[in-house]
């Protein structure tokens, strides 16, 4: 007679069924609160690698320790699944031994829950009032109190964002958590968000009352009056009562508790998401469940540039920022996909954008809302990937937007592997939004390339031909590519046709009369600051620069603080460290600084530039008295006569400088230009917004604080913040997609009325309209400057730049102004061309680009160094020695090259990385890696699958190839630039066995 099986082998059973949906849901450390009976041993391993490589690492040892039937004491299990009812965890739910587990539609339904909090995660960070809502969530009993003091501790050390973080993260691992975290939102005054939530978008009236929805009123209401009574400490309603409270009141609502009830696509169309495998001929189910879709129609001028392509033709839609060119975009969409639907053929769109914001920006505010109820429209980029392959994605989908590069990715996973990729005969409809980028080795011109390397295949064929894609490109303006003449421009607008492969390029001529009440233009203002003031500062650097020239015998012929001197000192750090000539290398390096200053005191504060000196010779001074963390002592590391002499020389005029930039009679004229041009713009809007483009990110955060430090800026009402980009190519920290995110939408709501922004600002992003967009000394081109002047739409705004006298910042601007009115004229000569003609030079240009492909591929196959690895080595760029050759570096993911020399930690210290300390970033910072002799930084260590690895960055080494000359020598800033192909990580080979394992 078989017996029945103990709870224990039951859970274990279970734990074997839903292994993946509890391992993401654990708070390691909580669970093990809960587990007297487990080991002291398991305990300290599992507590190791969690901290070192989180939870769900951590949870897949908890679980083995589990199943090692050998060592397991009786009641371990059952002690683990009670762990997981105790601290509340949505797990515990998937381990019940009485048979009653989570059910397929609940589970769905908490799936999609998740993935909503996702989608609407820079919203979320941006709008909750995060301890508010973890507040509510106690009084539900949703939060233990220790999720609450978490989320409060977050908010009051780390600021509100962080917390939201915090609660979100917190509230998915939760059993049943959707529904009772809507009516949280709601007893939180978070009603909008909640209606959000669940596919609801809600108009108010005059009152802030939805006119249409009375139901969820009196139902938030209803919360609010329970919130009244809830907050009379230690009245007659306890904790539990309070919870029953919230329970009736969701009857009142009755649409957010009946979602636990749902299949999963019922509770995808109600969250107003179109479901992954839904159906689109449901749609009037969900109008019952969801907003109206808006009316999608067309202004004249923008119906006169999507005609072409209404009839199926390849374009180019040149219209100025702000007249609506994605709309345009959404329409010839729908029309296409509409028409595809009558022809009873497939029809799918992708839309191509180069920046992540636009991906989040084109779904919610243009695609989602009019094409919803009609077709399936999701998004993608590489911060916010599904659960679900990209080709899964693609073939459930009606409507994708993704950044080009998971396109070309898929493309060329498809070559690799067919089942892995796409093709781009799988689409009908290719957007490719900002396609003035199509040119070059751009990814917009790869994807491009493969297009006409297909249409010339099916040229060839006889029989069956790859069905290709409408193509339809968006630009506000495709420049001039750098033209000095009417010819030039011309040509670059033609191969920007060829590359697009567009029939022609299309502008507004009849209707111009009603797009110029579109888009205003704004009044132009040129503020010239006087270079003749006295600079005391400047001309203390300049003496300090002209000692370091003497002592390397440096003859420079470019002005000090000029972009020609910066190109001249990098160049000569190059040649030095090529020729292993320390003394020259280490004083280029220096007066790149010190002209790097000398550009922010042109630019900012004398303060700002004094700061960023101290700051890299702090930098350079901690290098040279590192300590070796093992041994806990500080390492001799000798001073060679160059470093003496130029820490001597900055040290020795430290205190000078830091007197003269405290000096407020020598301030930047620039500023005081800056200053003036705000408090007369600014103000004089009822709700002002404004940009400030500059160059750098460090001008773009020391403005920040410059404003933030006047008080005459708060009193006429400017709340400023930066915005920078997010590569980390810059000395600069960076901003995050969410941080970035997180100030524009700031921006939109007037939070920030005044943002401080790079050149990411420039393109794309739907920003505000603003009254007044100043060019802080930044002129680059054409493109950039009609750019930046759309961003002043209102009514009477102004674009203002200010720069100094001598710096030609005019004349720039003067002469892009010039080829913008080229670029007019010769997109009009390619309009008015013969067809014949036209086609013929498209055809051309584009057997050109081939055959410069072919050529360009040839080059490198000739110049690839596979023969040999060790035929090349690697020197630190600070100092001769030697780190290892070609034979000792191996890649992590086509990305990390990592070394594997056995004794590499003999060469080198490994420090704690100072740079991700000071972005107070809250994951685990790896070590960094600097020479043991001259402290110059070569990496940074990395956690590869439990193996603790140096990952090398090339631009802080001299490639040195064998028998060849010390002049053919190479410092690359990528890998790829090196004439060699390194072997893949090979992992196996760096593990080391035991019997445990």
């Amino acid at each position: 007679m078989a017996t029945e099986p103990s709870r224990d082998e039951i859970i274990l059973y279970l734990i074997s069924c839903f292994r993946p949906k509890i391992r993401r849901g654990l708070q390691v450390g909580r669970v093990l609160d809960f587990m007297p009976s487990l080991s002291r041993e398991v305990k300290e391993r599992v507590g190791a690698v969690c901290q070192n490589q989180g939870d769900i690492a951590a949870a897949d040892v908890l679980l083995s320790a589990l199943e090692d039937e050998a060592r397991r004491p009786p009641g371990l299990c059952l002690e683990f699944y009670q762990a997981l009812q105790l601290g509340g965890f949505q797990a515990a739910a998937y381990l019940d031994p009485t048979g009653e587990q989570l059910t397929p539609s609940l589970e769905a339904v908490q799936e999609t829950g998740a993935s909503l909090l996702e989608i609407f995660m820079g919203r979320l960070v941006g709008e909750l009032r995060a301890v508010q809502v973890a507040d509510q969530c106690a009084r539900m009993k949703l939060f233990k109190a220790e999720d609450l003091e978490q989320v409060r501790v977050q908010s009051e050390t780390r600021g509100n964002a962080n917390a939201v973080r915090e609660l979100l993260n917190r509230i998915v691992r939760k059993r049943e958590w959707f529904s009772p975290f809507l009516l949280a939102l709601r007893g939180a005054h978070h009603e909008d968000i909640a209606d959000e939530l669940n596919g609801q978008e809600i108009e108010y009236n005059e009152n802030g009352i939805s006119e249409d929805k009375t139901e969820e009123f009196h139902a938030s209401a209803a919360a609010e009056e329970l919130k009244k009574g809830t907050d009379m400490e230690h009245s007659s309603t306890s904790e539990e009562n309070a919870s029953e409270e919230f329970w009736e009141a969701s009857a009142v609502s009755g649409s957010d508790v009946s979602l636990l009830d749902m299949s999963v696509s019922d509770a995808n169309e109600s969250f107003g998401q179109v479901s992954l495998g839904g159906d689109s001929d449901d749609a009037d189910d969900g109008d019952k469940r969801s907003s109206p879709e808006p009316e999608l129609s067309l202004r004249d001028y923008q119906m006169e540039v999507a005609k072409p392509a209404l009839e199926g033709k390849n374009i180019i839609i040149c219209l100025p920022t702000g007249s609506g060119k994605t709309r345009v975009a959404v329409y010839i969409a729908k029309h296409h996909l509409d028409k595809k639907k009558e022809e009873k053929e497939a029809g799918k769109v992708i839309v191509l954008v180069n920046k992540v914001p636009l991906v989040e920006q084109h779904y919610w505010k243009e695609f989602h809302p009019y094409l919803k109820h009609h077709y399936r429209v999701t998004k993608l980029s590489g911060e916010h990937q599904l659960k679900i392959s990209f080709p899964e994605v693609v073939q459930k989908n009606d409507v994708i937007i993704c950044t080009a590069q998971i396109l070309e990715n898929a493309l060329l996973n498809a070559d690799r592997d067919a089942e892995e990729g796409v093709r781009l005969a799988e689409f009908s409809l290719i957007v490719i939004d900002e396609c003035h980028h199509t040119h070059k080795e751009g990814v917009y011109n790869n994807i491009m390339r493969r297009y006409l390397n297909e249409k010339r295949e099916n040229r060839k064929q006889s029989k069956a031909r790859l069905p290709q894609p409408q193509i339809l490109g968006l630009t506000a303006s495709p420049g001039v590519g750098g033209a000095k003449n009417p010819s030039k421009a011309e040509e670059h607008i033609l191969k920007i046709c060829a590359n697009l492969d567009a029939d022609r390029i299309m502008t507004v001529k009849e209707h111009l009369e009603q797009l110029s009440n579109q888009v205003k233009e704004p009044r132009k203002k040129f503020e010239i600051a006087d270079d003749k003031r006295q600079d005391p500062f400047r001309e203390k650097l300049i003496s300090i620069m002209t000692k370091i020239q003497a002592y390397c015998n440096f003859n420079p012929n470019c002005e000090f603080g000029s972009q020609n001197y910066e190109q001249w000192v990098v160049q000569e750090e190059k040649k030095a460290a090529k020729e292993e000539n320390r003394q020259e290398r280490v004083c280029a390096e220096h007066l790149k600084k010190y002209n790097d200053a000398l550009q922010i005191n042109d630019t900012i504060r004398m303060i700002d530039a004094y700061n960023h000196l101290k700051s890299f010779y702090q930098e350079e001074k901690n290098k040279k008295m590192a300590v070796n963390e093992e041994e806990d002592e500080p390492l001799e590391l000798k001073l060679g006569q160059t470093d003496k002499f130029l820490f001597h020389l900055f040290y020795g005029n430290e205190e000078k400088l830091k007197e003269l930039a405290a000096k407020e009679q020598y301030e930047n004229e620039k500023l005081a230009k800056l200053r003036k041009t705000l408090m007369v713009e600014f103000p004089k809007t009822f709700e002002p917004r404004g940009i400030i483009f500059t160059k750098t990110r460090q001008s773009a955060y020391a403005l920040y604080q410059w404003i933030k430090e006047n008080p005459k800026f708060e009193d006429i009402g400017v709340k400023a913040h930066y915005l920078i980009g997010a590569g980390h190519n810059s000395e600069f920290k960076p901003m995050t997609q969410n941080e970035q995110k997180e100030v524009i939408d700031r921006f939109r709501r007037g939070k920030v009325n005044l943002l401080i922004a790079t050149t990411v600002a420039e393109e794309g992003l739907d920003i505000k309209q603003c009254n007044i967009v100043i060019r802080y000394g930044l002129v680059t081109n054409e493109i950039a400057m009609m750019q930046a002047r759309g961003r002043a739409r209102a009514e009477e705004s102004t674009y203002v730049l200010v720069a100094s006298g001598d710096s030609g910042a005019v004349e720039r601007e003067n002469v892009n102004i010039y080829r913008e009115k080229m670029m007019y004229k010769a997109i009009r000569r390619v309009q008015d061309m013969p067809r014949e003609e036209y086609f013929n030079k498209i055809e051309g240009f584009q057997m050109q680009s081939r055959m410069e492909v072919k050529m360009k591929a040839k080059k490198q196959q000739h110049k690839n160094y596979k023969q040999n690895p060790s035929l090349i080595k690697f020197q630190c760029k600070g100092c001769p020695k030697v780190i290892g050759s070609g034979e000792h570096i191996q890649v992590i993911e086509k990305m990390h090259h990592v070394s594997v020399r056995k004794d590499f930690q003999e060469l080198c210290i490994v420090r704690e990385n100072r740079t991700l300390q000071a972005k107070e970033i809250d994951y685990q910072t790896n070590g960094e890696i600097i020479c043991r002799d001259c402290g110059q930084v070569w990496g940074n260590m990395m956690v590869h699958r439990g193996l603790d690895l140096p990952c090398l960055k090339i631009k802080n080494f001299v490639a040195v190839f064998k028998d060849k000359k010390t002049t053919e020598n190479k410092i690359a800033k990528r890998w790829g630039e090196l004439p060699i192909k390194f072997p893949d990580f090979d992992y196996a080979a760096h593990c080391e066995s035991s019997d445990e394992d």
